[in-house]
């Protein structure tokens, strides 16, 4: 591999580094506001906060999967890149000559990795609504 390929891969594996720590960071905060906002309701404050944690929830999933497709994208552009020959580097970080080969961004949203993580955290906002609903009526 010569300098000028080197370099270009390097470029865009730190853009794929980037997507995977915006990833991270968004399920951080997921998780988070999600348990702010069910302390908010647990307290002696309003129990209907619980239900504004539906909010963040979806999206920062949605956020998510925007991030996951983006680096797949990257990805993809590697590959590509590596393949190439030391004359045909241009530095290039468009992505639109692999869009049409990678899944969309609603595919990449409901990917079983992000339905297991947020799913479950909705799943949590479900049960802790139903728990707040049995609570008020008795």
């Amino acid at each position: 591999m010569m300098n000028e390929k080197a370099k270009h891969l390097e470029m865009i594996q730190e853009i794929i580094n980037r997507m995977a720590r915006n990833s991270f960071s968004v399920k951080e905060w997921s998780v988070i506001l999600v348990s702010a906002l069910f302390a908010l309701a647990a307290g002696d404050s309003n129990p209907q906060f619980v239900y504004l944690a539906y909010f963040p929830a979806a999206a920062f999933w949605f956020l998510d999967g925007y991030y996951l497709w983006q680096e797949r994208l990257y990805r993809k552009l590697y590959d590509e890149v590596r393949k190439l020959g030391e004359s045909s580097i241009d530095f290039s970080m468009d992505t639109s000559s692999v869009t049409d080969e990678k899944a969309p961004w609603l595919i990449a949203t409901f990917s079983i990795t992000l339905w297991l993580f947020h799913g479950s955290i909705i799943i949590a906002i479900i049960l802790v609504c139903l728990l707040f609903l049995l609570t008020e009526s008795k």
